[in-house]
């Protein structure tokens, strides 16, 4: 990995209709951004349409918080047991890493609409069912619980996808990428907060509705703004391998699935140093610290980037830190202790997850954005789930994290093929 180059983010779509904007609009007449400095968040979301298709993306992808907390309160509030309820929700969080690189292909080959459209309904559709009929069925509801985690609309590949034609330069798109990394951290804390305020004041079911109803109303909105009806994915060879013919890609995506496992281990993490220091709060408010940490990382991180593309080693050095960050956290501390320790870790993750992001989308093939972003979502997502599954075995102990976090960094050292760098500029 020590070879790849992330240069500027290459324009692997363009928009059909009209010519780019008139040069009425100049982007730099404010001194909003200082020479060799990266744009702010504020200088992205001036441009046409990023605040519409932000907003919506973040609000179709609040199922993704939503749902495994109102299916776990469901299932038991129909009979069954804590374990089928969490096995329930753990095959909610590994089906989306199966549709989305689908749909991501679909979107690259056919256009954003219709790849949104179909998913949205799917989700809308099973979770639907199950907020009527509930969980009493476990063949029903394991159905309807794949449908509704393998048709999660490719939002956030669509949307990345759509930066360089609504942006006026790579050094826009690297900010826009970080400002979605950051809000990324909105749905893992509103979402469950959502489906916990929706179950107590009403029902599990009607938190389950609510997120149908988010991912249909975001996926429409998203899919009907005008950069999403006009782009158009360029021409792409036929290839068995498509996306994942780099090496380097494939070596980056793999060590992207420790980088979710240091996640999938932290939520256990909590439960079990909750349960040990008998602080029953800190199992709910360890991952909202991290999440939170996330954001303002991802906010610190956007005004001291640099306007340049990353190099290879911000890559290697945010996962060294990152890994680092996971340290103090393994000694006895008391749970405030615990709780103020995990900001570092939580910090580092945007900033990291921005510049993975990034070299993804640079080593992807030309006209494969979309699914690209969609094997990194997936990638994340199994990380997350293995790390789960193997926290509760191992005690919940933040050896688990770190050791995650130290095999994400030494696979990022691992050389790859010069050849597999992408020919971007």
């Amino acid at each position: 990995m020590a070879q790849v180059q992330v240069r500027d983010v290459p324009r692997t779509t363009e928009v059909a209709g009209p010519a780019p904007q008139p040069p009425t609009q100049q982007v730099p007449a404010r001194p909003a951004t200082a020479p060799g400095a990266a744009p702010t968040f504020r200088a992205v979301l001036r441009h046409r349409s990023c605040g519409r298709l932000l907003t919506a993306s973040v609000t179709g992808r609040l199922a993704l918080g939503i749902v495994p907390v109102a299916l776990i309160l469901q299932a038991q509030a129909d009979g069954h047991s804590l374990a089928t309820a969490g096995l329930l929700a753990a095959l909610y969080g590994v089906c989306p890493a199966l549709g989305l690189p689908l749909l991501g292909r679909l979107a690259d080959r056919r256009g954003l609409p219709l790849p949104c459209h179909l998913g949205a309904v799917l989700v809308a559709a099973a979770l639907s069912a199950l907020a009527f009929a509930g969980t009493r069925s476990l063949p029903f509801t394991a159905v309807c619980v794949v449908l509704a985690g393998a048709g999660c609309p490719p939002l956030e590949g669509g949307l990345r996808s759509l930066y360089p034609a609504v942006l006026p330069d790579a050094a826009h798109v690297r900010t826009a990428y970080t400002l979605d990394s950051s809000t990324q951290q909105i749905v893992y804390v509103a979402g469950p907060a959502l489906a916990v305020a929706t179950s107590t004041y009403l029902t599990p079911a009607a938190a389950l509705a609510l997120a149908a109803a988010a991912t249909l109303s975001g996926s429409l909105v998203f899919a009907t703004a005008r950069p999403a009806r006009t782009w158009r994915p360029l021409a792409r060879r036929s290839d068995s391998l498509g996306v994942l013919r780099p090496p380097a890609l494939r070596l980056l995506l793999f060590a992207l699935v420790f980088l979710g496992g240091t996640v999938g281990a932290l939520d256990v993490a909590g439960i079990a140093v909750a349960g040990r220091q008998n602080a029953p709060w800190l199992a709910g408010a360890l991952p909202a610290m991290f999440s939170a940490a996330g954001l303002l990382g991802g906010v610190l991180f956007a005004r001291i980037q640099s306007a340049t593309a990353p190099q290879p080693r911000h890559l290697l050095v945010l996962a060294a830190l990152f890994a680092a960050g996971w340290l103090p956290l393994l000694a006895p501390l008391p749970a405030p202790a615990v709780l103020a320790l995990a900001v570092l870790p939580g910090a580092l993750f945007v900033p990291l997850l921005t510049v993975a992001s990034l070299t993804v989308t640079a080593l992807a093939p030309p006209g494969t954005s979309t699914e690209a972003v969609g094997w990194m979502s997936s990638a994340i997502r199994l990380g997350v789930a293995g790390g789960t599954a193997l926290a509760g075995p191992l005690g919940g102990h933040f050896t688990l994290p770190l050791a995650a976090a130290a095999l994400c960094a030494l696979l990022l050292c691992a050389p790859a093929p010069a050849e597999a760098a992408p020919a971007a500029a």
